[in-house]
């Protein structure tokens, strides 16, 4: 037998043991954790009597998303990049109504779930209506912090009815909201940076109004302190279960405004983060509400405040800071 010199066998021994460590620690992307999670926040509104505008929240976690897929039932109908959290299903039947969920994919090329199931009808088309709305009136905007402005109009008239304006913004749609609406919150913008906004009305038939004129934003540069995006009306109070003896603190406020449904809340307490609140389902839009285990200690006093995460994935501004104190059962 061919003799190994020691110092050659451990050599051998050691590159042996490296390699199979490099190849045990090297996954597949079945085995590079788990895939992203279900889009939250998705909603549907039809756009015309041959189109419905989904959107949904940007999927959290700091996951790398590479698209996002929407579905008409079972059927695939459109792609987005992962930078984009909307899309118009087009090409679809008047007087009709649709089922849509969202699913993630991310750079691994592993699908999430599906979100949950969001519902739209089309509005009966128009016969020969080869009318375009009137334009909508003056639009007025401003800066609610460095990441969101908030525009306003004046209602379009249509010789039917007007079923949705689309928000421009330079020459690219980003949004759209349903023909009753005439206020939008745009996030996901940039701090210190200019931009000009249009609306237009569309109704049943597609037929698209001209914009009256582009209004121009700046958004402040600097450190944005997101006040135009946190909370308002946020309240913290303490009760004691009669069932376990422990204290609860109880909160309350009003969703900052967004175009989009905002699902998730961060709740810091005397400065660390406590808990996140999640609304499954149906999320509040006027007033929000979470209760959650403070001790059994009375007399102990905490600092509580709270901040949402946006429709565009990026946290808002934190809410006012309240301080309550176990066994003080008063506002």
């Amino acid at each position: 037998m061919r003799h190994v010199p020691v110092p050659l066998l451990r050599l051998a021994v050691l590159c042996f043991a490296l390699a199979l460590v490099t190849s045990c620690g090297r996954q597949g992307p079945d085995g590079a954790g788990p895939p992203p999670g279900a889009p939250t926040g998705v909603t549907a509104e039809a756009g015309s009597a041959t189109s419905v505008h989904v959107m949904w929240n940007a999927v959290a976690g700091g996951r790398d998303i590479d698209r996002y897929e929407v579905y008409r039932g079972t059927t695939k109908v459109r792609e987005v990049p992962g930078d984009a959290h909307m899309v118009d299903v087009v090409r679809l039947r008047p007087a009709t109504a649709y089922v849509f969920t969202v699913r993630a994919r991310d750079t691994d090329g592993r699908l999430g779930p599906p979100s949950r199931e969001v519902r739209a009808t089309t509005p009966a088309s128009a016969a020969a209506d080869d009318s375009a709305p009137t334009a909508p009136g003056a639009v007025h905007g401003r800066a609610i912090g460095g990441r969101a402005v908030q525009l306003s109009w004046s209602a379009s008239k249509d010789d039917r009815e007007v079923v949705s304006y689309d928000i421009h913004q330079g020459g690219t749609k980003i949004h759209s909201v349903g023909g009753n609406q005439t206020a939008a919150v745009v996030t996901g913008l940039r701090p210190g940076t200019r931009y000009s906004f249009t609306v237009r009305a569309r109704d049943a038939a597609d037929n698209l109004s001209p914009a009256h004129g582009a209004v121009r934003l700046t958004t402040p540069a600097g450190t944005d302190d997101g006040r135009g995006t946190a909370p308002a009306g946020f309240r913290a109070t303490t009760h004691r279960d009669r069932a376990d003896g422990a204290y609860y603190i109880d909160l309350s406020w009003v969703p900052p405004r967004a175009d989009g449904v905002i699902t998730e809340y961060e709740v810091r307490l005397d400065g660390r983060t406590a808990t996140s609140v999640v609304f499954g389902g149906r999320a509040p839009r006027e007033k929000a509400a979470y209760s959650f285990y403070a001790g059994r200690e009375a007399g102990v006093s905490h600092r509580v405040r709270i901040r949402a995460r946006l429709p565009d994935g990026t946290w808002g501004g934190f809410s006012a800071e309240r301080t309550v104190t176990t066994g003080d059962e008063g506002p």
